[in-house]
């Protein structure tokens, strides 16, 4: 690699003697898309205070007056920009993000290019996807984007360090506070320290240092907002073909704000990305499933947990003897992307925590698969050798430990 692909950024930030951090930073939309009483009551402690809320499209509405609601955004945007972001040039920020376990995750906030990302399973470039990218959820969020001023990031990055590398360079970072708060809705604590000049060069030496001997080296794999990563490199590529690959180099969508995670870090868990069926017919969605699972030949054996409300919440285990995928989730989505294709009214959604797959399978004409997920010390071997995973595999944490909304960075010229 002759040139690293992270890099300090332009990051805006509120004056939080001035701003409400715990109502600006905001979870990542793509987090419980099934419980509109989150979002409600996320609404509720914002009221009308700034927050990166006003700046997103959660994903539950999606299709439910996106036009409207990405005019107030970038809306939003214009108004943040004018009224309440502060710019802090060429910067890097080292956070510690205190999960509701007590957990603490560290993680580095820059820039990454784009040119160096690929979501394309058989990739070979620097920064890959972890999972299978659906294209058909990339033109909703590109709408936001197009038009947009602004991006505050809920992608994370991670890299396989096992010697603590780049963290142990800057772990005692002696630069100012960027921000310290309590995050809403039971999302734990986030503290965030500006790298002095020194630390930023320490912390890019050692990840350069990751990638030295290796061919096509895997350095960041997208371990969550693979999709939103996904449609800022779309948008790039739109801005490219308008105004020529000479003109992109310099323009700031070429890149995208992003947080670097070690896959080895101990407050780094992953958990299974769980399913949920709606609007099926239970009994022939079973009986489906286990006409796919007598047509299996080859594989080893695998087993999901089925849950579902009759008078009462009953789980029960599903045997697969053979199995099409090395991991269950494999298996069973392959299972479901069938089943759904011949049923038009049935939905599958994705489901971060085995409590809220539970509340969901409980509602009328739900069906719900718990299995085990896979282990993080195979990421980066599977993706290397296989390419990206089946969709939504696994989860960096449960929904409240996942990323929040906070750093903001500048995408247009004007």
């Amino acid at each position: 690699m002759k040139e690293l692909c992270f890099s300090p950024a332009d990051i805006l930030l509120p004056d939080f003697s001035k701003t409400d951090g715990s109502r600006w930073a905001c979870i990542a939309c793509d987090q419980f898309t099934s419980e509109n009483e989150y979002w409600e009551e996320t609404d509720r402690i914002v009221g009308d205070a700034p927050s990166t809320l006003r700046m997103i499209l959660p994903e539950l509405y999606l299709g439910k007056e996106d036009e409207k609601r990405i005019t107030r955004i970038h809306a939003a945007m214009k108004d943040y920009e004018e009224t309440v972001l502060v710019k802090h040039e060429n910067a890097m920020i080292y956070l510690r993000r205190t999960c509701p376990t007590g957990k603490v995750r560290e993680g580095l906030v820059g820039k990454i290019d784009l040119e160096a990302y690929d979501y394309n399973r058989g990739a070979t470039s620097p920064v890959r996807a972890t999972e299978g990218t659906v294209l058909s959820r990339i033109p909703p969020r590109v709408a936001v984007r197009r038009g947009a001023t602004l991006e505050a990031p809920h992608v994370m990055l991670l890299i396989d360090d096992p010697h603590d590398t780049v963290f142990g360079a800057i772990r005692n970072s002696s630069g100012k506070t960027a921000y310290d708060f309590p995050l809403m809705q039971g999302g734990g604590s986030v503290l965030g320290t500006f790298l002095t000049k020194e630390e930023q060069g320490k912390a890019l030496s050692a990840l350069s240092a990751l990638a030295e001997g290796k061919q096509d080296p895997l350095l960041f794999a997208v371990g969550d907002g693979n999709h939103s990563l996904a449609s800022a490199k779309a948008y790039y590529e739109e801005i490219k073909a308008e105004i020529g690959a000479d003109a992109a180099k310099n323009h700031p969508a070429r890149y995208a704000l992003a947080e670097i995670v070690n896959i080895h870090s101990e407050a780094l868990v992953f958990e299974p990305i769980y399913r949920v069926v709606f609007g099926a017919d239970r009994e022939d969605l079973l009986a489906s499933m286990r006409a796919y699972a007598d047509g299996l030949t080859e594989g080893g054996a695998q087993s999901v947990t089925v849950v579902y409300k009759e008078n009462e919440i009953c789980k029960e285990n599903f045997a697969f003897e053979h199995s099409s995928h090395t991991l269950t989730v494999g298996t069973l989505q392959k299972f479901l992307d069938e089943y759904v294709a011949s049923h038009a009214d049935v939905e599958v959604d994705y489901i971060h925590d085995e409590e809220s797959l539970v509340t969901l399978a409980s509602r009328p004409g739900a069906v719900g698969f718990l299995f085990d997920g896979m282990q993080k010390e195979d990421l980066f071997p599977a993706v290397d050798l296989d390419g990206a995973l089946p969709r939504k595999t696994f989860s960096m944490g449960v929904a409240r430990e996942k990323r929040y909304y906070l750093e903001c960075r500048k995408i247009t010229l004007a």
